[in-house]
């Protein structure tokens, strides 16, 4: 990987450093790859790929849900979604847009679950952000039960929480919004 140090070109990309614009993240800005990253150096992605901008690409994941379903991702090897520049996060969700009416027409799309997970305790398995973009219609063969409540969080029932909680809840985290 290579190092912007501060308003400098990354040699690999071109890449052009923007910390003095509001890079915060733990991720340096750098070029654009990691070795070990399977969406930065992975071959097969690069067979797969799309669609591509400035910032960001999109590819089938290899593990699909249901046929169509898009992994979009920065170019820049990042984990989370705030470690992006904001130009990052305008590409990924440009190429969702861009994306939406070409996967109806593929594959006969009538919705779309999106999902992006961040550390691996919420499910990320590849510590590279990305945007899950599944294709879904009535009838298909994928997640034919799609009750988030089932398979992301805790099995079992949980009883409705009382809306006095809930304002609590929102009241809290008011307070720590900085």
């Amino acid at each position: 990987m290579t190092e912007c140090r501060g308003g400098g070109t990354g040699r690999r990309t071109g890449f052009r450093c923007q910390r003095s614009q509001g890079h915060k993240g733990s991720t340096p800005f750098l070029g654009t790859m990691e070795s070990s990253c399977p969406f930065c150096a992975d071959r097969g992605v690069q067979k797969r790929l799309i669609v591509k901008n400035e910032f960001a690409k999109a590819f089938p994941t290899n593990i699909p849900v249901v046929p169509g379903h898009l992994l979009i991702v920065p170019i820049r090897h990042v984990a989370l979604l705030e470690e992006m520049i904001p130009e990052e996060q305008n590409a990924v969700f440009a190429l969702r847009s861009l994306l939406r009416p070409a996967l109806k027409a593929t594959f006969g799309a009538e919705g779309f679950p999106y999902a992006g997970h961040e550390g691996e305790s919420a499910g990320q398995s590849v510590a590279h952000f990305h945007l899950h973009m599944i294709p879904r219609k009535k009838g298909d063969e994928g997640i034919t039960e799609y009750e988030p409540r089932k398979f992301l969080y805790r099995p079992g029932g949980r009883a409705k929480t009382p809306e006095t909680k809930l304002a609590e809840i929102a009241s809290q985290n008011k307070k720590n919004i900085k």
